[in-house]
């Protein structure tokens, strides 16, 4: 069978990182996001790329697509879900559709891009679902309140998955991004900011790629990540 990762939830930075660090290691690299000029690029621009638009608040859609991934590509044995948008306001601010679509697209995504891909992770001997989380998930700032309930539960849905499904020998590990991540809106945010200060998305391709090679003996659940100048 070919090597066939799926990514969900690709972009500048991280998304398009990990596309291009598999893709280096030989695997087909199915890459959803909305954006389909993005995507066509991109699979223009890496070999083994290729492009599959999702809408990936819709579970149909996600269902949908890791059907025709199998079909194109083979049985995924990758699973990266980096799809996790996010809402920066307190509970007074934010309306109940705020928490709502942060529950969309960082918990029901997640459960619908598993129910999809486990039949195929299943043809495999060991198989990886990696899941992009953030510091939110384990701490509630005041003005995160629909990111981090949402992030918190996707945590918890995480676990909850990593313990009924390593003894199948499907790792999953939840990696906690704890900085700021180096894209052009950032540093136009930021531009006082030194490069240092920034998490690097290939840096983090290649922690991510590190936990798909672990040895089942010894995996590892969740991976925090963190420039060397954070403060936490």
């Amino acid at each position: 069978m070919n090597k066939v990762c799926a990514v969900l939830g690709v972009g500048p930075g991280n998304g398009e990182a990990f596309v291009r660090r598999f893709s280096d290691e030989g695997f087909q690299v199915a890459m959803l996001a909305r954006s389909k000029d993005y995507l066509r690029d991109l699979e223009a621009s890496v070999a083994g790329a290729h492009a599959f638009p999702c809408d990936l608040m819709e579970p149909a859609q996600i269902t949908s697509v890791l059907a025709a991934i199998e079909s194109k590509l083979g049985p995924v044995s990758v699973v990266l879900y980096n799809a996790g948008g996010g809402t920066f306001k307190n509970v007074e601010e934010a309306s109940l559709d705020d928490f709502e679509a942060n529950w969309r697209i960082n918990v029901q995504g997640l459960v619908a891009a598993t129910k999809a891909a486990l039949p195929q992770l299943r043809q495999h001997d060991t198989a990886s679902i990696i899941v992009t989380s953030a510091s939110a998930a384990t701490r509630g700032r005041a003005n995160t309140a629909p990111f981090a309930s949402a992030k918190a539960a996707q945590r918890s849905l995480a676990q909850s998955l990593a313990r009924q499904l390593g003894p199948e020998k499907i790792h999953v590990a939840n990696v906690v991004i704890d900085g700021v991540v180096d894209l052009p809106r950032t540093r136009q945010m930021l531009p006082d900011k030194p490069e240092d200060f920034f998490v690097q998305p290939s840096a983090v391709a290649d922690a991510v790629w590190g936990l798909t090679q672990q040895d089942p003996s010894a995996w590892t659940f969740e991976l925090d990540i963190r420039p060397f100048g954070e403060t936490w």
